[in-house]
Order: structure tokens, then sequence, then C-alpha cells
């Protein structure tokens, strides 16, 4: 019997190391835009915690950062962080999604309303999430 679990975890792991795989494939950033996007993280997460309080934005915007928040800090995971690479991978892939998600569903305009940083870094934010720089 101990042999299905076994066998159970091993094709889990080929289905989210697949996963994990094809996402890093299709999401992946071109050129120095990964470096960009590590350099301007204290001003997207003074961006996030703006869009969290914005009392403006849909409820569904605000709830989506306020979950993964929680998601963040409880000490279950989808993938126990134990497992190498992929126990850390379903955090971030989880995060990346939910990030670009709020920011396509917030638009351009509450972006730059709640941007703290450099006109430079905005357009680096928008190329990110795949945004149309708005004027």
């Amino acid at each position: 019997m101990w042999w299905r679990a076994l066998i159970g975890c091993a094709i889990a792991l080929v289905v989210a190391w697949t996963v994990l795989i094809v996402f890093l494939a299709l999401a992946r950033p071109k050129g120095s835009l990964l470096q960009e996007a590590l350099r301007l993280l204290p001003d997207t997460l003074r961006l996030l915690h703006r869009l969290a309080i914005d009392r403006t934005l849909p409820r569904a915007v605000r709830a989506r950062l306020w979950l993964m928040l929680v998601y963040l800090a409880i000490p279950i995971d989808l993938i126990p962080d134990f497992i190498p690479v992929i126990g850390y991978a379903d955090d971030a892939i989880l995060v990346c999604w939910i990030l670009r998600s709020v920011v396509r569903r917030a638009g351009p305009d509450a972006i730059r309303r709640n941007w703290p940083g450099t006109e430079d870094g905005l357009a680096a934010i928008f190329r990110v999430a795949g945004l149309a720089r708005a004027s």
C-alpha cells in the first residue's frame, strides 16, 4: 500500500515540475526586465500597500492582495517548502500571478496614482505587467 502513496507523490512532483517549467517558459521576462523588476522592489512594495488600502479600487482587487499576504504568512503551502526547488517556486509563481492580475485589473490610472517611484520605474512596472503605457 505504501508504494501507491510513493507513486502518487512522484506523479504529483512530475506534474508540478512540468507546470513550473511551462509557466517559466511562458512568463520569462526578456532582456534586463527581471533586473529592473528586482531593482524596483521597494517601490513595488509601497505600491502594493497603497493599492491594498485604496478604497477607489474594486474590493476584489484589494482582497487578492490581502489574501496573498495571508497565504505567504501562514506556514501551510500548496507544496511544502522542504521539497527542493518547487517548494518555494509555488510561492513565487502564485505571487507573480496575483500581482500581475492585480496590476492589470486596477488599471494604469490607479497604478500611476499610487506609484511612489520615478517615471522610469513606472514604465518598468508597466512592461513587467504587460500593460501598455498610458499617458
